[in-house]
């Protein structure tokens, strides 16, 4: 059988020197999260990252530039994530739309309170995402191909 990992997107959103983030429930945890989520059947790598901002926080999002493409084997389950990061701008906010299931709240933190809140990032990735985009990373979105059938 032919391993395949899980396909997932994340989004960097940067405004005022803060992130946005979500705080959602991973098994017993609540933990700190970009939002991000799994790629669905039948849409492209910009059209998840969109619907999962949106889901996530109820921010419309405009993907600008690829942070990076990352492959994290996650330590305690035996799950292997190939993310692709993004980065853009919230563009606008639908306040009363309801979040995710699982999300409890999206909020904005800067880099240093996002430090301070170490052990509750969802993974490793979380901050190696926001530390690359702080870095300057910044690929063209034509990067991408997506080829419907």
């Amino acid at each position: 059988m032919q391993w395949k990992p899980n396909v997932t997107v994340a989004a960097v959103i940067f405004h005022n020197d803060q992130f946005l983030v979500v705080e959602e429930r991973d098994n017993d945890r609540v933990v700190i999260n970009q939002p991000a989520g799994h790629l669905e059947r039948n849409e492209s790598l910009l059209q998840a990252v969109q619907r999962e901002v949106l889901e996530e926080t109820a921010w419309e999002f405009e993907p600008q530039s690829i942070t990076g493409i990352y492959l994290y084997p996650d330590p305690v389950k035996d799950i292997t994530y190939l993310r692709v990061c993004f980065a853009g701008q919230a563009i606008r906010q639908h306040p009363n739309r309801k979040l995710d299931h699982g999300i409890l709240r999206a909020c904005w933190m800067s880099r240093e309170e996002l430090e301070e809140s170490r052990e509750r990032m969802r993974s490793a990735m979380v901050l190696r995402c926001f530390d690359d985009y702080l870095a300057g990373i910044a690929h063209p979105l034509e990067l991408l191909n997506h080829h419907l059938i």
